[in-house]
């Protein structure tokens, strides 16, 4: 992942820290049209996204987080880095 997190950060707009990477995030879900509780990750490191290729990455401290969406009872779990690319 790092190599696709490296590859996109030329033009990438890049903030770092817990609060305006959450701040940031929920921006652009919305921007997107997605639920703003779609990545509940926690102690985020970095945030990125690159407009110009549609692809954005998340780091956080943690190697590994559950969340249980409690409205449909599903629990998910997210990776120490989540990336995404709009197609």
């Amino acid at each position: 992942m790092a190599s696709q997190i490296e590859s996109h950060r030329a033009s990438a707009e890049i903030v770092n820290g817990d609060a305006i990477c959450r701040k940031k995030s929920i921006e652009l879900l919305e921007e997107l049209g997605l639920p703003k509780g779609l990545l509940p990750l926690e102690d985020i490191e970095e945030f990125g996204y690159n407009r110009d290729t549609g692809f954005m990455w998340m780091v956080q401290r943690k190697k590994k987080i559950e969340h249980t969406f409690k409205k449909i009872k599903q629990t998910v779990s997210y990776a120490g880095e989540v990336t995404a690319s709009q197609c």
